[in-house]
């Protein structure tokens, strides 16, 4: 059975999903926004900010659900505009470490949802 996963530490779905949902000991995340999840805004700043906001997300769910990022095994990333994706590694290295680091795909969107830089969502394991 599937349990929906919801933190008022990561903004609420702005559309029909939910944050997460948990089935047996796994977690799949929806894909984390940069809002500030007690405002529902980007947090000011750039692709750097917006990528510290959207792992910050991402880590309020995951251990909503008995997660954490220590137990992320896959992510998807996704990037307005690749000329982003050296600064949005640091980031990711800062929170991930490389020794070892969630398989990972990383891509363009075209366009992602209010216009952000960056949105990231994961699968883990319940710890």
């Amino acid at each position: 059975m599937k349990t929906k996963i919801h933190t008022d530490l990561a903004p609420a779905a702005i559309g029909p999903y939910s944050q997460g949902l948990a089935f047996k000991d796994m977690v799949f995340t929806s894909g984390q926004l940069p809002l500030d999840p007690s405002t529902m805004a980007f947090v000011e700043g750039g692709i750097k900010e917006q990528a510290r906001q959207s792992l910050a997300n991402l880590k309020a769910v995951l251990e909503e659900s008995g997660a954490g990022l220590d137990t992320v095994l896959k992510t998807t990333c996704f990037l307005s505009d690749m000329e982003n994706f050296v600064a949005f590694n640091e980031v990711y290295t800062e929170v991930f470490g490389t020794d070892v680091a969630p398989a990972r795909s990383c891509v363009e969107a075209a366009r992602l949802p209010k216009d952000a830089l960056v949105e990231v969502e994961a699968i883990a394991f319940i710890k």
